[in-house]
């Protein structure tokens, strides 16, 4: 069942076509991976579909909802969730804590003194279990590897409990160690849950393993899409990785 379609998106910044007439799908449970050389409108595509953009033309869907004119709050509300390439946690709050300040915002509490005993258990509970899911440490966020940071800012997004996930660079900076332990993790959790997530990636490993549907941009524009074979298609490796 479809999740996500946007139609003919389209996002200019003068002369710059960042994103120009983009209509990709996301099933329901489906990971794909958007790839492209820097400036082809990978993350404007992401901005776009997370609230972060507003189109200058072009439609986004959401479980057959226009939500084109949706904020970020009230999308995150409809169930997209959103990392960022610079994982955007707080170092001077313990892990577990973060995960607590992510679930109460969903929730829409952020006086303490309406937080109940009852409630504030169930959400302890549950962000506990979070973080054992993802084996993240409970500690302070200063303490943590950037791996492990990387895990933290997603951990976030999943205690809004989304249908979609945007993850936008899920690898940048990190060890190959690392890099497969996080991706195994992050996409251990999603399948388990059936959630589908929307992947920014420059390591065509990354890409080929986990993704079940590629979608290459170039120049604002979708190239081609399909499965982990079209990355050994003659024009996109030309793109991807030059002559």
């Amino acid at each position: 069942m479809e999740l996500l379609k946007t139609e003919n998106l389209k996002k200019y910044f003068g002369e710059v076509h960042a994103v120009d007439g983009v209509s990709i799908s996301v099933e329901n449970g489906e990971i794909i991976s958007i790839v492209g050389p820097n400036g082809s409108g990978k993350t404007t595509l992401v901005n776009l579909v997370s609230g972060g953009l507003k189109p200058d033309s072009g439609k986004v869907f959401f479980e057959g909802k226009d939500i084109t004119n949706f904020t970020v709050h009230k999308r995150v509300k409809i169930g997209i969730g959103r990392s960022f390439q610079i994982p955007a946690i707080y170092e001077n709050l313990t892990t577990l804590d973060s995960v607590l300040v992510s679930i109460f915002s969903h929730e829409g509490i952020s006086n303490i003194f309406y937080r109940t005993k009852d409630k504030f258990d169930g959400a302890r509970e549950e962000a506990i279990k979070l973080l054992e899911i993802l084996n993240i440490p409970v500690k302070l966020v200063s303490e943590l590897p950037h791996g492990q940071r990387k895990l933290l800012d997603v951990a976030m997004v999943l205690s809004l409990k989304p249908k979609l996930i945007l993850l936008d660079e899920p690898t940048a900076g990190i060890s190959l160690e690392e890099r497969d332990e996080v991706m195994q993790t992050i996409v251990g959790f999603i399948e388990e849950q059936n959630i589908a997530a929307v992947i920014v990636e420059h390591d065509m490993e990354v890409v080929g393993e986990y993704s079940d549907r590629i979608v290459v941009m170039h120049e604002g524009k979708v190239l081609k899409e399909g499965g982990k074979e079209i990355l050994e298609d003659e024009e996109v490796r030309r793109i991807l990785i030059g002559d």
